[in-house]
């Protein structure tokens, strides 16, 4: 077991990290910023819905944090000032660009027999690898880092809060995720307490309207659990059998599959089932399957091997919904690059 150090210790030693780092120490600098690394670039990709945008963010969070270090104030947390940075960051960023979307915000249910719509380049809300979520090691006299629970960060949620002003997606992260208190997220964003408690009113608004009703039934996790898992197994194993009855069991009447970045999508048990008669059709090939997850829910990383062909190649990342046993979403980011931040071969043999 580790051994505690006391807060005020912990203060101390940050205290001298940052007197190092003012004075242009980079080493310092780094040792200061570092371990709190992971939990920006969490508050970044809720912010924009894109790890890549995250990533990005909060390189330049670091950046701006090493310009303007002679402007930290030590009788605050360095986290805190950072997360500022980050959040101003993530603002500025919103500012020019379009919020990320599913294909369902762009087009109407599809057809399942028809011709599969085309890719398009559009801003696609991206999964978030759970191997990233794992706190990093805490920051010394700080408590060890929370884990990011599943209400948090699950794609529906992602999806809700794309639907916010920017502003508000801010004030909504604050208050309700990182659990800021008002007069904290009024300083951080230069607002008035009463403009921030009205902010967030009218995000838990929106947020009612566009979440799905049952979600409040939902259980906060921190990783897929036995049954999530054991539906997982379920589904790829009819993938790999290519085994329709095996796959339409494990859907609700109500499930939704939805495959950015092409801009289509399909809504109820016939239609859904429908389109995976053609996904299982000789011709498409041999159907593998990795389990892996991200946004704290079930992910079938899907390979395919076409006829002729001699290993299996990526196919696309298949996020599951799971309620009461049985799928009631599926998320097919049919986007190969996704499959490398999951740490996941680029071929089977």
């Amino acid at each position: 077991m580790s051994k505690k150090i006391p807060p005020s210790q912990g203060r101390a030693d940050e205290a001298a990290l940052v007197a190092a780092a003012t004075a242009g120490d980079e080493a310092a600098f780094t040792a200061l910023t570092e371990p709190y690394r992971r939990q920006l670039q969490v508050h970044c990709y809720r912010m924009l819905g894109s790890l890549e945008d995250a990533e990005d963010l909060v390189q330049e969070t670091f950046v701006r944090a090493w310009r303007n270090r002679a402007k930290f104030h030590g009788d605050s947390l360095y986290r805190t000032w950072l997360y500022q940075l980050a959040t101003n960051v993530s603002l500025d960023a919103l500012r020019r660009r379009k919020r990320r979307v599913l294909p369902y915000d762009l087009v109407p249910a599809g057809d399942p027999r028809a011709a599969l719509a085309d890719a398009i380049d559009a801003p696609w809300l991206q999964p978030y690898p759970d191997r990233l979520l794992e706190p990093s090691a805490p920051v010394s006299g700080e408590p060890e880092a929370t884990t990011v629970e599943k209400e948090t960060i699950e794609l529906a949620f992602l999806v809700a809060i794309q639907s916010l002003p920017p502003r508000q997606r801010a004030v909504l992260i604050l208050r309700d995720v990182l659990d800021w208190s008002a007069e904290d997220s009024a300083s951080l964003l230069e607002a008035t307490v009463a403009g921030v408690n009205s902010a967030l009113q009218r995000a838990h608004a929106t947020m009612r309207e566009k979440l799905p009703a049952r979600r409040r039934d939902w259980k906060p996790t921190t990783a897929p659990n036995e049954e999530e898992q054991a539906v997982l197994r379920r589904y790829m194993a009819a993938h790999e059998r290519s085994d329709i009855h095996g796959l339409a069991v494990l859907l609700r009447d109500d499930v939704r599959l939805s495959m950015p970045p092409h801009p289509v999508w399909y809504e109820g048990h016939a239609a859904v089932v429908a389109f995976h008669e053609g996904v299982f059709a000789p011709e498409v090939g041999d159907i593998r399957g990795i389990a892996t997850a991200a946004n704290r829910q079930p992910v079938a990383a899907l390979y395919v091997r076409a006829p002729g062909e001699p290993a299996y190649r990526p196919l696309a990342l298949d996020l599951l919904t799971v309620e009461g046993g049985m799928i009631s979403e599926i998320t097919s980011f049919v986007i190969p690059e996704l499959f490398a931040g999951f740490g996941l071969p680029a071929t089977l043999a």
